[in-house]
């Protein structure tokens, strides 16, 4: 029998242990932390993009999406605008320099993840844990 208590633990240590090392490797090649890059995808990939669908994304509160937002406006990243067709929210977008520091990040991203995953993991066992862990977050949403 599973033992689920030590799943846990180890889920959420592979969580802080992979975020850590790629926050740290994001820092250091492209001065842009993890917790800026995660909304930026978000923003990139999503027309019209709002806070609304940054929280969503993310699964973080409504209040800390608006905060990771701040944060990345700050940095000259993105740019809020507001909705035309809702007073009560603003449109996100990357500006040109969060553009092309995310495309940057992006590969750094991919590298380090490789290094991580793939240099413990077969790409057999990867794909049939990505598939894993899919199913299950799927089922918790």
């Amino acid at each position: 029998m599973t033992d689920l208590r030590r799943l846990f633990d180890d889920l959420v240590g592979l969580e802080i242990a992979v975020w850590d090392a790629v926050d740290a490797r994001l820092r250091r090649d492209c001065a842009l932390p993890l917790g800026q890059f995660m909304p930026m995808r978000v923003v990139a990939a999503t027309p019209g993009c709002r806070v609304l669908d940054v929280s969503a994304q993310l699964q973080i509160t409504v209040g800390a999406a608006s905060k990771v937002v701040d944060r990345v406006e700050a940095a000259g990243h993105c740019a809020r605008r507001p909705n035309p067709r809702d007073r009560r929210s603003s449109l996100i977008a990357l500006t040109p320099s969060g553009s092309a520091a995310l495309a940057a990040a992006e590969v750094v991203f991919e590298r380090e993840l490789a290094e991580l995953l793939g240099g413990v993991l077969s790409p057999v066992a990867l794909t049939r844990f990505a598939g894993t862990l899919g199913r299950v977050r799927a089922a918790l949403r």
